[in-house]
């Protein structure tokens, strides 16, 4: 008898939560709750955490005046508000997961956008499958997510490592950049891991020859950076290669070009370009920089991009970064997700199970052009990206050297993972 309570129980749960979408939307005063979990305090706030809470912002209040551009036009999600709990991502993987609960439990939300660390991803991805709730990562890169697992009620609207530290190598190459050796300095975690694996991969089939000369792993967020600045500068390397984020990324440009590392090496700074703002002038001319995407300088022209960079330049006072690019990306896909999943109910509110069948393989365009979730079962997106120089002229930061690239040529075919393509020499 108590098994078959506790089936019962479980039963009941299950179809409440899959009709948790559709009984928020039932009242036009009852929001669709939406729990958003972003870096809020510590190293990772200023430069990366807090852009993305500001997008998040600034998207709840004009979806909801019904503000934006066509195709966001319509008030809402649908017609129906929606209402964001911003929580912090600071404190770890464990706390993550209680948080995350507790959105879920306690919060009562009817999904989850969120999570920057590649570590807080893989904690959680599983979590929200036992609990069933939809969850749409915005910004962790780590592609084993979807490499290592399937997962029905998580997704991701941004691209993973492996096309940061691809088209990284490739730039190199395009750019005549002599290579004879390359060293590297990343954090001691999955992003970081997967970062450097994927770069010294791509560099073996594009740079055959080159040598790897020495890589730094260093605690993430560390603060001090002096020795592995000593090991990078004794390396002597052509190029030096940097997955760095956050403080990390700040504290290794401050201490790392008064010692002269920027001019005995070329720096590539994958996920650089939220330093950019914050430090400006101080970053060396000539560094490479990247933005995980076609985002902030390197975003195309369009509508949507214009009136976006408006409207958080007027509300905030300062230019959205990557962080808020992807962001404004994520929320823009659910709603893409949610109004189709309406759309095809007869213009009823839709349930999780409606709006995830809308959600898989959907193609949508944000701020930063257009997404496709083409990998990972319809479940992970695939994206291009662009790399450029930093240059400095009166008083202004310039990009010089812009070279976009395609997400086929940055991206591993649907079921392939990373490093099998990556030997293939990109095989598509």
């Amino acid at each position: 008898m108590k098994n078959r309570l506790s089936k019962l129980t479980l039963a009941i749960a299950t179809a409440a939560l899959s009709l948790s979408f559709a009984g928020n939307a039932a009242a036009a005063d009852n929001p669709i709750k939406i729990g958003v979990v972003t870096f809020l305090s510590g190293p990772a706030a200023g430069p990366f955490g807090i852009p993305a809470r500001d997008a998040a912002e600034l998207l709840n209040d004009e979806i909801n005046k019904g503000a934006l551009p066509a195709p966001y036009a319509t008030k809402g999600f649908g017609g129906t508000p929606i209402k964001f709990n911003i929580v912090d991502e600071a404190g770890g993987t464990t706390n993550q997961v209680t948080q995350y609960r507790n959105l879920v439990n306690q919060q009562g939300v009817d999904l989850v956008i969120g999570y920057i660390s590649s570590g807080d991803c893989l904690a959680i991805a599983p979590v929200a499958e036992e609990m069933k709730k939809l969850t749409v990562f915005f910004d962790c890169g780590t592609p084993r997510i979807f490499e290592d697992g399937a997962y029905k009620y998580v997704f991701r609207t941004g691209p993973t490592a492996t096309m940061d530290a691809v088209a990284a190598a490739m730039y190199l190459k395009d750019q005549k950049v002599k290579v004879n050796t390359y060293a590297g300095i990343n954090q001691n975690y999955a992003w970081g891991q997967d970062s450097w694996a994927d770069f010294t991969g791509a560099m073996k089939e594009i740079f055959p020859d080159a040598k790897m000369a020495t890589s730094q792993m260093t605690p993430f967020q560390s603060g001090q950076y002096g020795a592995p600045i000593s090991a990078l500068l004794a390396s002597n390397a052509d190029v030096i290669q940097s997955s760095y984020w956050g403080g990390d990324v700040s504290g290794l440009i401050l201490q790392g070009a008064p010692r002269g590392l920027f001019k005995k090496s070329l720096v590539v700074l994958t996920a650089g370009e939220p330093a950019v703002q914050e430090l400006g002038a101080e970053i060396p001319d000539g560094t490479v920089i990247g933005a995980r995407g076609p985002f902030s300088m390197y975003a195309p022209k369009s509508e949507l991009n214009t009136w976006f960079r408006k409207a958080f330049e007027a509300r905030f006072k300062v230019p959205p970064n990557y962080e808020s690019y992807k962001m404004a990306q994520a929320i823009l896909g659910v709603k893409s997700a949610y109004e189709k999943a309406q759309a095809a109910n007869g213009g009823k509110a839709p349930d999780q199970d409606q709006v995830i069948a809308a959600f898989e393989h959907l193609t949508w365009t944000g701020p930063g052009g257009e997404v496709s979730l083409s990998r990972g079962k319809g479940h992970q997106a695939a994206q291009g990206t662009a790399y450029g120089r930093i240059k400095h002229v009166k008083g202004k930061t310039e990009f010089v050297d812009v070279e976009r690239f395609t997400a086929e040529q940055v991206t591993p075919p649907e079921g392939v993972k990373s490093e099998d393509w990556i030997k293939s020499n990109f095989k598509q």
